[in-house]
């Protein structure tokens, strides 16, 4: 065995001994508290006909967009639609990327220079701080929704400042203090940037998330909106300026160096948005009530959350993964979310509620739950 490949499965080693070692697997237990699919969009027939109906109208399309969309890759569908999403998200511009983990790397890696501040909540997504490690720029992490932390680590900062927070967090639900932060950032002269992964589909006016929802549209310098949760479909957009969104089509280096998104992909993240206009948006609060009711009539103690992801707390890797083992074996496709990826105590079941989850789904889930607390 060559030097390294003892050195992979020397580290693969360390994964399974304690217990936080990842596969992949087909194996998808029947009723989904697993996915990022709030809405059912990504299994929805009617989106399926959507899309397939606007494909139809557009002549001569290719399967494939042939190369970036500084080459061969741009089409006047696909600027169309950075428009149409900019006005539904009431900003001045957007600029589409393939995934949300380009438009993060992309804009955190290039607008920050040496002798700027960087300032993270220290629970922030894995592609917002590769993008921070990117650039070259001073990086702080505050303590997850304390004000008090993000001020002090504001007064320590130069040059251009530049504080990156979601809107709801990816593991625990819950929800930043946008207000407080915003009014700190104008008061420090911060740029304000906003992960609304979590928060699209589910909040705000028709879904288009949590800073329309607080008004704060004018205090934010730039957004990240992403395609693959709640709007079933794929890729990203970051909304901000016209002079923003030009900036990033020239120094952004996942948007200039990669192959453009394919035009039926653009057609897919278009269609999605016209179906939320029809959407029952108080449907996926209904399920989070009932939820959070159930839980609190069986005692059971929950991470403090008013979104669709909700978090009960184990007190290891493996009593996690038993846990989400045994209600897998019930039906219930409830994932172990590990150390490394949160701290350790605070390895979790991350369920994610949805508007096709049946009330006694829900019920029932929680019945079974209470059975391993």
């Amino acid at each position: 065995m060559s030097k390294i490949e003892q050195f992979l499965n020397g580290k693969l080693q360390e994964r399974k001994d304690n217990l936080s070692i990842r596969n992949l697997s087909t194996n998808i237990p029947p009723f989904d508290f697993c996915s990022n699919d709030y809405l059912g969009f990504a299994r929805s027939a009617a989106l399926k006909k959507l899309i397939e109906d606007t494909v139809a109208t557009l002549p001569h399309y290719l399967n494939g967009a042939g190369g970036s969309r500084l080459l061969s890759g741009n089409t006047a569908f696909t600027e169309e639609t950075e428009r149409f999403i900019a006005n539904f998200h009431h900003a001045e511009s957007g600029l589409i990327f393939n995934s949300g983990y380009d438009a993060n790397v992309g804009l955190l890696s290039s607008i920050p220079q040496r002798g700027d501040t960087i300032i993270t909540d220290e629970l922030i997504h894995a592609s917002i701080i590769d993008g921070c490690r990117l650039s070259y720029a001073t990086r702080y992490k505050f303590l997850h929704n304390d004000i008090n932390d993000l001020e002090a680590k504001l007064k320590l900062a130069k040059g251009n400042i530049f504080v990156v927070v979601e809107s709801i967090y990816s593991m625990d639900g819950d929800m930043a203090p946008l207000t407080a932060i915003a009014h700190l950032c104008q008061r420090y002269e911060a740029n304000l940037i906003v992960d609304e992964a979590h928060a699209t589909g589910t909040f705000g006016n028709k879904g288009s998330g949590l800073i329309n929802q607080l008004y704060l549209t004018d205090r934010v310098f730039a957004r990240i909106v992403t395609f693959g949760k709640a709007m079933g479909t794929h890729g990203a957009i970051v909304l901000g300026s016209n002079t923003l969104r030009h900036y990033l089509i020239n120094f952004a280096r996942s948007f200039i160096y990669t192959t453009a998104a394919p035009i039926h992909n653009i057609v897919a993240i278009r269609s999605a948005y016209q179906l939320l206009n029809d959407l029952d948006h108080p449907l996926i609060h209904q399920k989070i009530a009932l939820f959070r009711k159930t839980l609190k009539e069986q005692n059971i103690k929950a991470l403090d959350s008013e979104s669709t992801i909700q978090g009960v707390l184990f007190s290891s890797n493996e009593a996690t993964k038993l846990a989400a083992t045994t209600l897998q074996s019930k039906g219930f496709d409830v994932r172990a979310i590990l150390s490394p990826t949160v701290a350790l105590g605070k390895e979790r079941l991350r369920i994610c509620l949805h508007t096709f989850n049946t009330d006694e789904e829900i019920i029932s889930l929680v019945n079974h739950l209470k059975e391993l607390i």
